[in-house]
């Protein structure tokens, strides 16, 4: 019985080990250019001093909001001030990068007129679950910088999600996490802090194509279009209505966590368009959430739509632009388009 139990235990091991493979491998396996590889390397960089920082908490100060708002009129925490610096830094150092986009940046901010990249991202969403503890992360996508553009153009950043080259995000839990593609599948990576690297944990991840959860802010129901308060009351009555089965909610406030659960074991994730303010018809940014939250839902098998269409071929009008979000399980997503198509 101890000999069985000791080669079950070797065999799991041989098997997490084979899987085992650095970050630069796969993205080499995946046919990454090299200055792509670099790039995504100097980023993370970034992230596990974000990570870092994350971990000290009160320790070191970073808690608690500053008296600052960010272009979207959202008060600002200490740690969103530290990460999009840190990024913002490690970025324009690089020599790859022609210019950044962030949530926490009123503009573009220019750095090699000479790079071949533009990287947008949100450097800490879900900021506010730092006071308790919980899930956040960086999320980020990377698309070619046109070369006939100056730096500081901002309609360089002006291109649908079909043109990106690497999105992801990393995640800040009890391990580091990171989701990433460049359109050769979703891999999940850990970070090891015994070297500092990050390890492939699991490759091609695939989204199940059912399931019986969703993660959306029941409290705004009312100010939701028709179809998807018709879809989420459906939802809630489980066996009791059409759908014919009992479905769970999951809300973590922070996208990056709530897409994280999806990814890892199905569900649907939405931030519907929103009555109250016409000029904000959804929460969700489309070039630094929405859109590299698609290109990972996509490579891992899943679909991402506005309710209108995909939403990695909407074609952005500005930098901070946001738009409405329903994305997960393939078969769930469906189900909910269904409701704005009757």
């Amino acid at each position: 019985m101890e000999s069985l139990l000791l080669c079950t235990l070797l065999y799991s091991l041989i098997k997490v080990l084979c899987v085992m493979k650095r970050l630069n491998s796969q993205l080499q396996q995946d046919g990454a250019p090299l200055e792509l590889i670099l790039l995504i390397r100097t980023l993370l960089a970034g992230c596990k001093e974000i990570s870092f920082r994350v971990s000290q908490g009160s320790l070191a100060g970073v808690l608690g909001s500053t008296l600052s708002e960010n272009v979207q009129g959202e008060t600002q925490k200490k740690l969103d001030v530290i990460s999009n610096q840190i990024l913002k830094d490690t970025l324009s150092e690089s020599g790859y990068v022609k210019a950044i986009s962030s949530e926490e940046e009123d503009d573009v901010v220019p750095c090699n007129p000479e790079g071949n990249y533009l990287v947008s991202f949100d450097p800490l969403d879900g900021s506010s679950n730092t006071e308790i503890n919980s899930l956040i992360g960086t999320i980020f996508s990377i698309t070619h910088a046109p070369q006939w553009m100056d730096a500081d153009d901002p309609s360089a950043f002006l291109q649908p999600g079909t043109q990106s080259v690497a999105a992801g995000y990393v995640l800040y839990g009890p391990s580091t996490m990171l989701a990433m593609t460049t359109g050769r599948g979703t891999h999940l990576y850990t970070l090891d802090k015994t070297h500092g690297g990050f390890l492939l944990t699991e490759a091609n991840l695939q989204v199940p194509q059912d399931t019986s959860e969703f993660a959306i802010n029941a409290s705004n129901q009312r100010h939701w279009e028709q179809p998807i308060q018709d879809y989420v009351t459906d939802l809630i009555l489980g066996t009791e209505g059409p759908r014919g089965k009992d479905y769970n909610m999951r809300w973590v406030a922070a996208m990056v966590g709530d897409i994280h659960r999806v990814l890892c074991r199905g569900g649907i994730f939405a931030y519907p368009f929103d009555k109250r303010n016409p000029d904000k018809p959804g929460k969700l940014r489309l070039l630094y959430e929405a859109n590299p939250m698609a290109f990972l839902m996509e490579q891992a098998g899943g679909l991402a739509s506005t309710g209108e269409g995909r939403i990695m071929e909407v074609m952005p009008t500005e930098i901070h632009q946001r738009i409405p979000v329903i994305i997960g399980s393939a078969n769930e997503v469906e189900a909910c388009l269904g409701y704005y198509n009757r």
